[in-house]
């Protein structure tokens, strides 16, 4: 794998809106500790690295900061914020607390289509570890975990956990690639569906708390054991 300063982040399909691709990519960059907190960034050498203008770049780069993912440096670019381990360790808190009995109420409720349609993510999550792609892996666990919460039908939970996600830093992700730990967290959610459809709310919830818990383990840079 490329060194995690500066190795390249892949490169950013062309689609009807850059800057929602640019946004996608370097967030999943900053949350998986390949853009580092504390590193100043500027939008031309990301452009570069994405392979895109620097225009497209600089937006993502403003909406993230007002996510609170990254501070803007006067002159210089974008700096990468921190997250403490208190701070993770409260955010993994309130997660476990509001999706884990958010998703317990799904079991046995989903749909055929909404059950298949979740498994399509969960399949696109397998496939990220599998292939080692960090971005593709992000973007499929974040659109899947947000899914689960608009079929609880609380937009309100929903655009919590969605904010919380965005504060976490994984910053030991990037070391996990192509093990079977990530290998093993990726499958967890076809299991979790596997509960879903079975109807089993108890055993759902306590997948939900073991599963969220992993970002204190080895997400946060410690291998589990």
């Amino acid at each position: 794998m490329a060194n995690a300063n500066h190795g390249p982040l892949g490169s950013v399909v062309p689609a009807s809106s850059l800057r929602e691709q640019a946004e996608e990519a370097i967030a999943a960059a900053i949350v998986s500790g390949q853009m580092p907190p504390g590193e100043v960034f500027s939008a031309p050498s990301l452009a570069a690295r994405f392979g895109v203008s620097a225009t497209p770049v600089r937006e993502a780069m403003l909406n993230l900061s007002k996510r609170g993912m990254v501070d803007i440096v006067r002159n210089k670019g974008f700096r990468v914020t921190a997250v403490s381990e208190d701070e993770m360790r409260a955010i993994v808190d309130v997660r476990q607390l509001l999706e884990a009995p958010a998703v317990g109420r799904l079991a046995g409720v989903l749909s055929g289509a909404e059950l298949g349609r979740l498994r399509g993510l969960a399949e696109e999550i397998v496939r990220g570890a599998r292939d080692a792609d960090l971005a593709r892996y992000l973007q499929a666990d974040t659109t899947f975990h947000l899914t689960l919460l608009k079929l609880a039908g609380n937009m309100r939970l929903h655009n919590i956990v969605a904010d919380l996600r965005a504060q976490t830093r994984l910053t030991g992700l990037a070391e996990l690639v192509a093990t079977e730990e990530l290998r093993a967290s990726a499958r967890e959610h076809l299991e979790l569906l596997e509960l879903l459809e079975a109807g089993d709310a108890e055993e759902c919830e306590r997948l939900m708390v073991r599963h969220i818990g992993h970002v204190l383990g080895w997400w946060a840079g410690h291998r589990e054991t």
